[in-house]
């Protein structure tokens, strides 16, 4: 498959792209472990069905020190015994803040205290922030049919 548009080579988007993967980057840095980062990250892009950001958050998964059950699982955390309640917590607030439309109220109070419990305001800041990056991006990936399989670890790093 071959992607509708490439952003890098038009001048105007390309110019907004770098702004924003600049921010991406920067969301990388807040006080939040990179495995959990990704595994957030991987939840929101299968949600969202964006398969370039479900293979790229994989591998950095992986590279972040993600086990193959933990990355095969995240699709189905709540069964699932092999996250910590502050995972649960994040993954849980990922869910609800993407399907944001289908919850009704949007994140309830309930899922906000649970992450609360797990995480101090500027780590919930970075959480909010790397949901919402996650799911612009999603979306101007999947607007622009972007392929998926070929992303190595580190690549935009």
């Amino acid at each position: 498959m071959d992607a509708r548009l490439d952003f890098l080579t038009n001048p105007g988007a390309g110019k907004v792209l770098r702004h924003f993967m600049a921010a991406g980057r920067a969301i990388k840095e807040a006080p939040l472990p990179a495995a959990l980062q990704e595994l957030v990250a991987l939840r929101v892009s299968q949600i969202n069905g964006c398969a370039v950001c479900v293979d790229m958050h994989t591998k950095e998964a992986a590279a972040a020190g993600e086990s193959a059950v933990r990355l095969a699982l995240v699709a189905v955390w709540r069964e699932a015994t092999v996250y910590t309640e502050a995972e649960r917590a994040a993954l849980e607030l990922a869910e609800r803040a993407t399907r944001v439309a289908d919850a009704g109220e949007g994140v309830s109070d309930e899922v906000w205290a649970r992450a609360a419990e797990h995480f101090d305001e500027d780590q919930l800041a970075a959480l909010v922030l790397a949901i919402s990056f996650m799911n612009a991006a999603n979306r101007l990936n999947i607007v622009t049919r972007q392929p998926a399989g070929d992303y190595q670890a580190g690549q935009f790093h």
